[in-house]
């Protein structure tokens, strides 16, 4: 991914938040084979930690080449920035966005760990499943885990890139901020929400 040093987010702590938050992504292997899944960051073992079902071929693709780096998208808030919100014309239509990409190496889980890791994603989204088994039985989950295959990738290459309107003049991201407040699309709502929590793009002054 192509990431200018003025839209770099550099912080470590605002990307592993972002990953946590945007946790959705598409993994692409060395040969473009692709799959979209949850992941779980460790932080602690600085990787990813996720699933494939057991009929999708992809998996033996990490299993084949340890040594071969596959690639995780995740995507964050994104928007159509009109120029009629700049102060400064003329100007051109734009598209304004987050996303982050990481490149690691990828191993397969034992089974134990793969339990771990479902146990992590139930603990995440809905932690209330380890607590009442009546919906998630550990019957019932030990034999759906005989059909997936955990796996966990290596950080080893980060690319994160916040396009948010921040190299615009303080006028123009000030008009962009009012503009994206008061749009009806849920999208340009999780695009400032993001700009405000970033402090990025919003047209502080300093």
């Amino acid at each position: 991914m192509h990431v200018p040093e003025k839209w770099q987010l550099e912080k470590q702590a605002d990307i592993f938040a972002f990953i946590e938050k945007h946790s959705f992504a598409t993994i692409v292997s060395p040969s473009l084979q692709s799959t979209h899944v949850p992941l779980m960051l460790d932080r602690e073992n600085h990787c990813l930690i996720g699933h494939f079902a057991r009929i999708n071929p992809h998996w033996r693709e990490l299993s084949e080449d340890i040594s071969q780096q596959h690639l995780v998208i995740f995507h964050g808030p994104h928007g159509y920035i009109s120029p009629t919100w700049y102060n400064n014309k003329p100007a051109v239509p734009t598209w304004n966005y987050a996303a982050i990409h990481i490149k690691g190496c990828a191993e397969i889980l034992t089974a134990d760990s793969t339990t771990h890791a479902l146990e992590l994603l139930m603990q995440k989204f809905e932690p209330e499943l380890l607590v009442d088994r009546d919906v998630v039985s550990a019957e019932y989950q030990e034999k759906l885990s005989r059909g997936i295959v955990g796996f966990k990738i290596s950080i080893e290459v980060i690319e994160a890139k916040a396009k948010l309107g921040q190299h615009r003049s303080i006028e123009d991201q000030q008009g962009v901020t009012a503009a994206l407040s008061k749009s009806p699309s849920a999208e340009h709502q999780a695009l400032v929400n993001y700009m405000h929590e970033l402090k990025l793009g919003i047209g502080n002054k300093v």
